[in-house]
């Protein structure tokens, strides 16, 4: 099931600094490939699960939602603060939203693309 990671930030005066010291050991997978969503109108992201892919998503400005159904429970996820990180496994049937002026919604995935890896049918 998808899940919340705090990541490590440190906050002084002069700013914050969000840590992910070890990747591999931080993130529950091995980073293969990274992608970043912005400039999103009122459209809707996602709308898929994966065979096989892991992603972490964090949004690194603004906010958005992330929808997410695992085939046995569904729940919405507001990413809103830069040391939250949203982990979607690859049976997360997931779906992007809500996406504030100006948001970047950076991702991390366990594997290249592979267009086979994609399934976009819904759990009823």
């Amino acid at each position: 099931m998808a899940h919340l990671l705090d990541l490590k930030t440190h906050h002084d005066a002069r700013g914050n600094l969000t840590v992910i010291n070890d990747i591999e050991k931080e993130l529950p997978f091995k980073v293969k490939r990274v992608f970043y969503i912005y400039g999103v109108d009122q459209s809707l992201r996602g709308g898929h699960r994966h065979k096989t892919t892991y992603q972490a998503a964090i949004c690194l400005n603004g906010s958005c939602v992330i929808s997410n159904h695992n085939g046995a429970k569904q729940e919405a996820f507001l990413l809103d603060d830069p040391g939250k990180c949203l982990i979607l496994e690859p049976k997360d049937w997931h779906v992007m939203s809500n996406f504030s002026e100006n948001s970047v919604l950076l991702v991390f995935a366990s594997e290249s693309f592979d267009a086979n890896d994609y399934i976009y049918d819904k759990y009823l």
